[in-house]
């Protein structure tokens, strides 16, 4: 038997593509024995689904080639498409829509409209050939196909089944990838910032300057360095080199240490008392009134509005949520999704070399592109 269409990856880009296609003829492979993990797994398990601010100033990629499909299917269209089957939501922070009861409730959603398609469960992909149709060799079994998407993926969270399968066989078909990373994931410090490590569990809002980007959200200190929300997304756009730390975004240092103030720094600063004292440890200043402070001491406080730091590297694949990098978009057409290298084999999701900022933006990129693939295969 040949499939009208086979489809490697049954996560959120593979099953949207499998629901808007009109045809019933489908196949979808996944070497995990059931559908959306990393669904299942996002937002605690929740899923943190979309966003209500997207935009192409949140991907790391070719912003012209990512503005088609983010366009053709918007947050509002996602949540509408999502509002049909009574899927309740809710916003929290920075715009971000969460499953308001379970990630199970999106899953269930895609089971009922995949029903039509043969699913391949429990099916390692081992490499795909082309004669007049697709020839997928697996463990045990061809499956054939006239077209192939492929929506495996990157290779973070290889507890739930990720492979570098998606790069091998865009190579195998001429195509260049781009090297993948970890990405939105936690950086580890030098030895100058070890002092981090002693604030482990301790979270406050931070800016984070990168490059050319800033960012704004809550700070995580770990035992192995820094996470949380802005440094996720901040590993986005960081390779080597220094990142600047705001640890008083909101607040005007110079009128917190005027010179009539008895407090003391750790009373006076608002943040946590812990961070404080370790930070002014860090920096070699006593913990004193406001008033007692010469001007070099006032001079090194300033620190907190511009830390600057090299990191010494992220946490690495295993804590990563999501692979930076991925299979060049030069090569991929913006509307189609179709490979301008091998007619009928198609491309979508976080396989390609498209990576959004922590908040649902991977998530809305991942329905978008299965979206425009399907409206114009």
């Amino acid at each position: 038997m040949i499939y009208d269409i086979a489809i490697i990856g049954a996560g959120a880009s593979g099953l949207m593509s499998a629901s808007m296609l009109p045809s019933k003829n489908i196949a979808i492979i996944d070497s995990n024995s059931k559908i959306a993990l990393k669904i299942l797994a996002s937002g605690g398990g929740k899923c943190n689904i979309t966003n209500k601010n997207v935009s192409v100033e949140n991907y790391l990629a070719n912003k012209e080639f990512i503005k088609k499909a983010l366009d053709e299917f918007t947050p509002k269209e996602l949540l509408k498409f999502l509002d049909k089957f009574k899927l309740e939501l809710e916003v929290r922070k920075y715009g971000q829509y969460f499953c308001k009861k379970s990630a199970k409730d999106v899953v269930s959603i895609f089971e009922k409209l995949t029903k039509h398609c043969h699913f391949f469960m429990n099916t390692k992909v081992l490499h795909v050939e082309f004669k007049n149709h697709f020839i997928i060799k697996t463990q045990g079994k061809t499956i054939e196909a006239k077209k192939l998407i492929v929506a495996s993926g990157g290779i973070s969270y290889t507890s739930i089944g990720a492979s570098p399968i998606g790069y091998e066989i865009a190579k195998s078909f001429g195509h260049s990838v781009v090297t993948p990373a970890p990405a939105l994931v936690g950086l580890t410090v030098q030895k100058d910032q070890f002092w981090m490590k002693n604030l482990s569990g301790i979270s406050f809002n931070t800016k984070l300057s990168i490059e050319d980007k800033t960012l704004e959200s809550d700070l995580l200190f770990t035992h192995k360095g820094i996470s949380g929300p802005v440094v996720l997304s901040g590993s986005l756009y960081w390779k080597k080199g220094k990142i600047e730390l705001d640890f008083l975004p909101k607040s005007n240092l110079k009128k917190l240490l005027d010179k009539k103030s008895k407090k003391q720094i750790s009373s006076q600063l608002p943040l946590p008392k812990r961070f404080i004292l370790e930070f002014l440890k860090s920096i070699h200043v006593e913990d004193k009134a406001i008033c007692k402070l010469n001007n070099s001491e006032i001079e090194k406080l300033q620190v907190l509005k511009k830390y600057e730091f090299a990191p010494a590297g992220n946490f690495g694949f295993t804590k990563a949520e999501v692979t930076k990098g991925g299979i060049c978009t030069d090569e991929i057409n913006s509307l189609t999704f179709e490979s301008k290298l091998q007619k009928n084999l198609h491309f979508v999701g976080e396989v390609l070399d498209v990576t959004g900022e922590l908040g649902g933006y991977n998530f809305q990129w991942a329905f978008a592109s299965a979206v425009s693939l399907a409206k114009y295969i």
